[in-house]
């Protein structure tokens, strides 16, 4: 574990090739795993079959994942087209009425504290580049930063995510169905998707940057609720609906 967390904090290590997109395989994941162990902690407790089981699992696990990347990609896109259409204007604004969004600039500087004869080179240093003029009114005056990431890549991520982790309550299913399991079926996936709730929830800390034991802890408890909500509402239908 020292180790790999010795490479996460290296130059070249894992984190610092692919940090660009971990948020998107965190919650991702968690999504994946969440929603899956809950489709079939509900299929246990409403008592269905494994192979019914393997069937809702593996039906949320691909649409369900697809839907969360679309979003992803779509919303990605959304932002970038939002941005692009403001920097438009600003351009516009920046080469038509110069100063007026010189004093724009002057003002936003002004109120960070700089004054006098630093203020004015500040001004002058920031309206001599017409890109950096953009910038600075993208950044300071509406608040938006440019998207540099690719929301094909944001929308791959989260559904690939969502794939391997919402894979492992599954995988025990799938391997009674092909070879047999013997002993509890039902408590083995808790256990083995509870590890890969503390894999993932200790991934999402480097992306919070808060405690391993808490990124770990509020993913085990989302992931038991959600569980234990599904498995009630099943096994309260099936006495319902089933037996009548």
């Amino acid at each position: 574990m020292k180790h790999f967390e010795a490479r996460l904090h290296g130059d070249n290590s894992f984190l610092s090739r692919y940090q660009d997109y971990l948020g998107e395989f965190v919650y991702g994941g968690i999504d994946g795993s969440v929603t899956t162990f809950a489709v079939v902690a509900g299929a246990v407790g409403a008592s269905l079959d494994s192979s019914v089981i393997l069937i809702l699992g593996f039906a949320n696990l691909l649409a369900d994942g697809f839907s969360m990347s679309v979003g992803a990609y779509l919303s990605s896109k959304s932002e970038q087209a939002n941005y692009e259409k403001h920097e438009k204007i600003e351009q516009w604004e920046v080469k038509h009425l110069p100063e007026a969004e010189r004093e724009e600039i002057r003002e936003i500087y002004r109120l960070k504290g700089f004054k006098g004869a630093l203020l004015e080179k500040v001004v002058d240093v920031i309206c001599s580049d017409k890109d950096r003029w953009v910038e600075e009114m993208m950044k300071d005056e509406l608040g938006m930063m440019k998207q540099t990431r690719s929301p094909f890549k944001i929308g791959l991520v989260t559904y690939i995510a969502f794939l391997l982790v919402g894979f492992i309550p599954l995988a025990l299913y799938l391997w009674d169905f092909l070879f047999g399991f013997r002993g509890d079926l039902f408590l083995a996936t808790c256990l083995m998707t509870g590890l890969g709730f503390a894999a993932v929830g200790w991934l999402k800390t480097y992306v919070t940057e808060t405690s391993h034991w808490k990124g770990i802890l509020e993913t085990l408890v989302l992931g038991a609720i959600a569980a234990g909500v599904a498995y009630l509402v099943g096994d309260v239908l099936e006495k319902v609906i089933v037996r009548g």
